[in-house]
């Protein structure tokens, strides 16, 4: 028996084993750019390390420990160390012509170990494997160029064939494509294989897929579902079909499962350790992963399982001792049926309506789409396609046969083009042309299983049939027209006899699979007035009638318009004609027609004289037939339909508490003067009107909000509208009041503050308006406020609840304090804590037990009014504080009994420090040491470099919006939109393009206004560690030290991490007598936002005020990346080549870094202070630090420049009470000063 046959006896008998991670174990062996290199590439150009790869040839003892580390833990198959042996991915390291070496030589390594392990009970195998390349061929990396392609189908194959070459010759039992998140990737590297397969006679040869999820909708990173992709490689015979990577092994299960159920192959398995945490490592044991896996083994999901990122031989060993419990996964039975993909599935059954297929892209068929093509104008075109889309086409017929166009170049643009709008995409795309070289790039262009139209035995069937083999190949069904060596076919008998002729032939010479054919049995013009012409609709329906009986799976089509092509310009008799053929060929059988959805009648709604006259022509009932409908056709030529009127406004019909409830909930305050000018005449008082109608309108806003159907920009705009309607009829109610002494009924009051020391204010400022618009009194004390002025203003005031913020890690302290002051003074109200670095453990532990009243942690903005409700609610209020109260005591006692994490002594984790040959370190001397000032720097120079993750996340829209920048117009706004598949993401979608808007207009009115100015400085200094410490010196002589920074050091264990991190580590050591440096920065964009908050406030515009202070935050970040940038190209200059790339710079995919004091690498926001006097911060850059270090203006970044090539951006973690004293005597300080400015790090 050979290994092919074994294979397949074994998986049907039992659940295969396969192997873990490579990287994670490669790590471990801490390789230096001299391993990687070895002998043979010793003095090759461009460093190497990271290509593990590689290591096949330079360091094959450490991947044969590997592998063995594997098959010792159980595994039956092991994979190559190849995931990355492609011409594409080696071009990285200039090692392209190494390809077939790396996988020939990888396959043999792992075919002569597997021989050693295998016996007859156990026969272990080898699966050669090959990634998805860093390269896709259906998506441009470009997002102003969407028909751009980094790398095309031919290349794809020559690529995949390469490496399959390798990996054949040097032994593989199984070629396993994996982590595919590109269809069409896949699809032409199946094609390579197929080709490799073929030199070799090795038909039977297993081949692996595993394809690759990118987030919680299952779809690909490409786009499409699960489902979609598994029609899209389903003309391939693959022995199993899988899915890796993506998740860890709970979150995987249920597209596992899905797979399960809708594939007939067997299904492989192999998830992550967990999902990476914050340092993009992978935390599941082998023994929390083990009973996750045992789900899959238990309830027959699987054939194959294994593990991917983050596990271990260890984890792989566990997986096995539950296989041989384990019950195979049983393919099932899969109904044959016509199955085509675009994003999305389209299975065309017996129970599937008539299929449309959208004409309009055809140059033949529309002048207009012709028009736009010649003249390039895309844009238009797609529009042209959108709407075939919103007209009901589910598949899209693209045609580019014009004498004026270069069809083959035409078809790949527009495909391209189309590919890139996901609400086209989703559909099944037909590739229409009468040249067989405009198909085949067509079909080079498409990730999902297209439709070829067509081929036809026209010129004898050789061609035929090589045309259709190479469709096969392409994973495309197939339109036959009914045309032969005698010509197009015209009659009932001669469709039936091509049509079946041609059915032979694709089933019985190249096993064409027949539900993947689809004929065209000629729909051909009538109402000619030629006698031959009448029957012509009569012969097509009585040939589909016979396919549909006689041909068994096979489908039917045809272009419907060819029909009335007598009758053009004659829109009402054309769509009756074609509503009535439709009619009765659909009964007949056609599953498909190319038509315009929008160029249709309801047949039952076709008047009753038309429908006579029509009916007779298509069904040649009587010989006059076509003459009568010309005759009427006459009178009905210029009859139009009529037009819809205009919804815009409709709702200005309404009645007027509606109106002022849509004004409120669209934020349009356009008609408020005119609605509550009506209002004042309904109702008795002004205040009425704020009390029923507008809080009735705030009220839903409120339900919306709080139900997520509203987001947070509309919220605030919403605010923006009640305040402009309160301050309307502000006059009418102190009128009413000196009138009648009516006062306003009393609502509750609120008191906000950001804690002493703390100047961050937009998330406080966003609960406020929250608040306010739930008709809450709210008073906001500002920022930096004592705890003296919080609690005697909120006496003062006989507020009801009392509001903390703080952002920074020592604000933490003072709310702690504030809650004590609190106690002293026997105060009752409740105390709500929020921001960014609070949270319910640190409030149950820290706060609550100081403080007898309430004390409630309110996670975010979009809680607030819930919390607020529930406090001053009667009914509510007991039972909310006791079970807050359970809940903090609860939490209390997991922190006192949660797992006590272990921690190296600081000496031990000293020891175990990151170091390098700091002889042989890239270190380069800045070009200009000193300091440097920047002062109004041009704001339009920063704004490209805003990350505008972080804006969208401070308005508390979460997800995805990259490519938000070209949404343009309706139509780039509709096809962005499509990228989201849920109704709540598609609003919150719209929400972030309207806020996206409004921020492009603020920003160019902060350009063009001056509103903000951006100042900054930074300084480039002689500097060397000493332990953890960084001395900074005057100048080159190194004699005088100016300052000193003081880092924290790793102390808790990490699971297989040998190295324990400080800044101080990336600086060259005193004692190594290498001249090393840094740097150091701080940045605003804040001057001048006082005066335009106050405008906005006075305007009663919070949604301005936020909307500005958010953006100077982003500006300032912005600000400090590009100075980062400047640095690294010309001040410091180490990497004086480096080209301004958006994407690698929101990644860090650049040398250095630029760690923040006061953030995770460097807790101790302290360290500032040394900073600031280093620089002379405020006199350079107009900012300075509060008592608590926070920096003012807020829209400030200041931090360190630290440029070895190694260095990362870690997190400290928590430190035990030796590194706190260590610290505090380098510093100077007391313990208990070190602990005041770190509380978040101590580990006891």
């Amino acid at each position: 028996m050979n290994k092919t046959e074994s294979l397949k006896r074994l998986v049907r008998e039992r659940v295969l084993l396969l192997d873990g991670a490579m990287g994670s174990l490669i790590q471990q062996y801490k390789l230096t750019e001299e391993d990687f290199r070895g002998e043979k590439f010793k003095n090759h150009s461009i460093p190497l390390k990271g290509n593990n790869d590689l290591l096949t040839l330079t360091r094959p003892d450490i991947i044969t420990h590997i592998h063995k580390q594997y098959l010792e833990a159980g595994a039956d198959i092991i994979e190559t160390n190849t995931f990355n042996s492609n011409r594409i991915s080696q071009s990285d390291y200039k090692l392209e012509d190494t390809v077939y070496e790396l996988n020939k030589q990888s396959a043999s390594l792992a075919s002569k170990i597997v021989q050693q392990y295998s016996t007859a009970d156990k026969p272990r195998f080898v699966a050669g494997s090959l990634g998805p390349t860093n390269k896709t061929a259906s998506l441009s990396p470009d997002v102003n160029n969407p028909g751009y392609r980094a790398v095309s189908f031919d290349d794809l194959v020559e690529v995949y064939a390469e490496q399959a070459s390798g990996l054949l010759d040097g032994g593989v039992d199984i070629l396993l494509l994996e982590t595919i998140f590109d269809t069409l990737n896949a699809k032409a590297a199946l094609f390579g294989i197929t080709r490799e397969l073929q030199k070799r006679n090795l038909d039977d040869f297993p081949v692996m897929v595993s394809v690759t999820v990118a987030d919680a909708s299952g779809r690909t990173l490409s786009g499409q579902t699960l489902e979609a992709f598994l029609i899209s490689v389903s003309h391939f015979p693959l022995f199993s079909i899988g899915l890796n990577c993506s998740f860890g092994a709970e979150d995987l299960r249920s597209y596992v499962k899905r797979l399960g159920e809708i594939s007939p192959l067997y299904i492989s398995a192999y998830p992550n350790a967990g999902l990476p945490n914050q340092f993009g490592e992978y935390d599941e044991t082998p023994d929390e992963m083990a009973p996750k896996i045992f789900e899959y083994l238990k309830n027959g999901l699987v054939n194959i399982i294994g593990g991917c990122c983050g596990t271990t031989p260890e984890h792989i060993k566990r997986f096995g001792q539950y296989i041989n419990d384990a019950k195979p996964h049983i393919p099932p039975q899969i109904e044959r049926k016509t199955r085509l993909s675009g994003l999305d599935p389209l299975i065309i059954d017996e129970n599937t309506n008539f299929v449309n297929i959208g004409e309009r892209t055809n140059v033949a068929g529309s002048k207009k789409f012709a028009r736009l093509i010649r003249e390039e104008k895309y844009e238009e075109a797609l529009a042209i396609a959108h709407d075939q889309v919103q007209g009901g086409a589910q598949i899209i017929d693209v045609n580019m046969d014009d004498a004026m166009l270069d069809a083959k170049k035409e078809m790949v643009t527009f495909l391209n083009l189309m590919t890139s709008e996901p609400d086209i995409a989703s559909l099944p795309i037909m590739v229409d042309s009468s040249k067989w070289e405009v198909l085949e790039a067509g079909l080079k262009c498409l990730q999902g299983k297209a439709i070829v139209n067509s081929i036809s035995l026209k010129e004898g069937e050789d061609i035929f049939l090589q045309q259709a083999k190479k469709i096969k190949q392409y994973g495309a069904a197939v339109v036959v027209m009914a045309f032969d060596e005698k010509g197009q076919a015209d009659t009932f008998e001669r469709r039936i006899e091509i049509c079946e002729r041609a059915y032979r032939l694709l089933t019985q010479k190249i096993n064409f699979p027949p539900e993947d054919i689809i004929f065209d049995p000629n729909i051909l013009a009538i109402g000619t007035g030629i006698e031959e012409h009448n029957n012509y609709a009569v012969d097509y329906i009585k040939a589909t009638k016979w396919i549909k009986q006689n041909l068994p799976y096979a489908k039917v089509s045809g272009g419907v318009s060819n029909l009335s092509f007598s009758f053009r310009g004659n829109n009402i008799v054309r769509e009756a004609i074609h509503s009535v053929f439709l009619y009765h060929a659909i009964n007949a059988g056609m599953d498909m027609g190319i038509v315009n959805p929008g160029m249709l009648q309801i047949y039952d709604q076709i008047q009753p004289e038309l429908l006579t006259l029509v009916e007779d022509v298509v069904l040649n009932r009587r010989p006059d037939a076509t003459e009568r409908l010309i005759d009427a056709a006459e009178k009905l030529k210029n009859t139009g339909k009529e037009e819809n009127l205009s919804q815009k406004n409709a709702w200005r019909e309404k009645p007027l508490e509606e109106r002022l409830h849509h004004s409120l909930i669209k934020g349009i305050p356009d008609f408020l003067e005119e609605d509550l000018k009506e209002a004042l005449e309904k109702y008795d008082y002004a205040l009425d009107i704020i009390e029923k109608p507008l809080m009735d309108g705030m009220n839903i806003v409120g339900e919306l909000f709080g139900s997520g159907k509203m987001f947070l920009p509309q919220v605030v705009k919403t605010a923006r509208v009640m305040k402009k309607a309160v301050a309307w009829l502000q006059p009418y109610i102190e009128q009413e009041k000196r009138d009648s002494n009516k006062g306003p009924s009393k609502k509750a009051k609120i008191l906000m503050a950001t804690v002493k020391g703390d100047v961050h204010d937009i998330g406080k400022n966003i609960v406020g308006v929250i608040l306010a618009c739930n008709n809450y009194d709210v008073i906001d004390l500002g920022v930096m406020v004592p705890a003296e002025k919080i609690l005697s203003e909120a006496i003062k005031q006989d507020v009801d609840i009392i509001g903390l913020s703080g952002l920074i890690t020592p604000s933490l302290e003072e709310m702690s304090n504030v809650a004590k002051e609190m106690e002293q003074r026997k105060m009752k109200q409740p105390l709500l804590i929020g921001g960014a670095t609070t949270s319910k453990v640190h409030t149950a532990v820290k706060i609550d037990p100081f403080y007898n009243g309430p004390v409630i942690y309110v996670k975010d903005a979009s809680m607030s009014a819930q919390v607020v409700g529930a406090l001053l609610s009667e009914k509510e209020r007991q039972n909310y504080i006791q079970s807050v109260e359970k809940e903090y005591e609860n939490l209390r006692l997991a922190n006192q009994n949660k797992k006590i994490k272990e921690y190296f002594s600081l000496e031990e984790a000293r020891s175990k420090k990151w170091t390098t040959d700091w002889k042989q370190a890239p270190i380069k001397k800045p070009n200009l040491l000193g300091i440097h000032t920047f002062k109004d720097y041009p704001i339009n120079e920063i704004i490209p470099f805003i990350d505008w993750t972080f804006f969208f996340q401070a308005w508390r829209l979460t997800g995805n919006y990259r490519g938000i920048e070209n949404v343009t117009d309706k139509i780039s706004e509709q096809k962005w939109l499509e990228n989201f598949t849920s109704d709540i993401s598609r609003e919150k979608a719209q929400e972030a393009i309207k806020l996206w808007r409004d921020a492009q207009n603020m920003l160019q009115r902060i350009h063009n206004e001056k509103m903000l100015k951006a100042n900054g400085v930074i300084g480039l200094f002689p500097a060397n560690s000493i332990g953890d410490d960084i001395e900074v010196y005057k100048d080159e002589s190194r004699q005088e030290v100016i300052a000193t920074f003081h880092f924290m050091r790793e102390q808790q264990k990490k699971k297989g991490k040998e190295t324990y991190y400080s800044l101080a580590d990336f600086v060259a050591p005193k004692s190594s007598g290498v001249k090393d440096y840094i740097g150091g920065f701080a940045v605003t964009a804040g001057e001048g936002i006082e005066f335009w908050i106050k405008h906005f406030e006075e305007q009663q515009d919070d949604y301005n005020a936020i909307l500005l202070k958010s953006l100077a935050d982003r500006l300032a970040e912005a600000f400090a990346e590009l100075m980062h940038f400047r640095v690294r190209k010309e001040f410091w200059g180490y990497n004086p080549d480096e080209k301004f790339n958006y994407d690698d710079l929101i990644r860090e995919r650049y040398r250095g870094i630029r760690p923040a004091l006061g953030y995770p690498a460097c807790p101790d926001h302290s360290e500032k202070k040394t900073l600031f006097e280093l620089m002379d911060v405020e006199k350079n850059a107009g900012i300075y630090l509060t008592e608590h270090f926070s920096m003012y203006p807020n829209a400030s970044v200041s931090g360190l420049y630290l440029a070895h090539p190694e260095s990362f951006y870690f997190g400290v973690g928590k430190i035990k009470s030796d590194q706190v004293e260590d610290l505090a005597k380098r510093k100077g300080f007391k313990p208990e000063d070190v602990v005041k400015w770190i509380p978040t790090n101590l580990a006891d």
